[in-house]
């Protein structure tokens, strides 16, 4: 299931900052774990610089209105807009914990099955199901693309800062676990700061337990590599990360698993 090389010590320490330090639930603060900064991130949110924006062919996009500018990836037709929805809090689903539930995240290019826990993190699988059942990732982008890492996603503005106006307790996993490929985790800025952006790695990674992990990739890991590999420009901090194709959220449904 490793779906690229693995990354080097080096890269990893660098992208585990630029997890911390864009991430946003209800603040204007970035909302990223597997985050969008750069490869030389910074520790803090307040330090995170946007990127230049402009939707000319070729440069890297900055925001949603960039990201619509450009060719979709994958040969796939663009989509409705996002939303951009906002809300006091996630509805309390009462999920039962000891049902596991499969989200199949709809891509420009193609599908990712997640199975999604909620004896592990009940309150992280709330929020994320009750988004995808409003349609709130609906027409949303990946604006953060890390070959060999992470792949991120959920927030409507595409500027790696937004999110759904309400924060996440963290629900973190314990030590010695591994953020190994097509685990599914939660971006933040900091401690308690989760909200909607959300990364999957595609890479076997030495991240600390710092992210809220909720599930995992059972299907669609040729659909990950497809996203991998689309054409990248680099930010305003230098990393190598903004793709140059618009990959869209299409939908994400939720049902019960087998």
């Amino acid at each position: 299931m490793n779906l690229v090389t693995k990354t080097t010590k080096s890269l990893t320490l660098a992208a585990a900052l630029a997890l911390v330090a864009t991430a946003c639930g209800g603040t204007s603060d970035p909302e990223a774990p597997a985050t969008t900064t750069t490869a030389a991130a910074p520790s803090t949110t307040a330090d995170i610089v946007p990127l230049e924006t402009t939707a000319a062919p070729g440069v890297p996009p900055s925001d949603y209105a960039g990201f619509r500018g450009q060719e979709t990836a994958c040969g796939a037709t663009q989509p409705d807009e996002a939303s951009d929805a906002q809300y006091a809090a996630a509805d309390d689903l009462v999920l039962d914990p000891t049902i596991k539930l499969l989200a199949t995240i709809n891509t420009s290019c193609g599908s990712i099955v997640v199975e999604l826990d909620p004896m592990v993190a009940p309150e992280t699988v709330n929020s994320f199901v009750f988004l995808a059942r409003d349609g709130y990732f609906d027409g949303t982008v990946s604006h953060r693309v890390l070959p060999g890492f992470v792949i991120q996603a959920g927030d409507p503005t595409g500027t790696g800062r937004g999110g759904p106006g309400y924060v996440v307790p963290d629900e973190l996993p314990g030590e010695g676990f591994s953020y190994s490929a097509g685990v599914l985790a939660m971006a933040n800025a900091g401690p308690n700061s989760t909200g909607s952006q959300f990364f999957i790695m595609i890479g076997d990674s030495g991240l600390p337990p710092l992210y809220s992990a909720f599930g995992q990739v059972v299907d669609g890991f040729s659909t990950l590599e497809a996203i991998a590999g689309v054409p990248l420009g680099t930010s305003a901090r230098g990393e190598t990360s903004v793709p140059l194709q618009t990959v869209y959220i299409e939908s994400v449904t939720i049902a019960p698993a087998d």
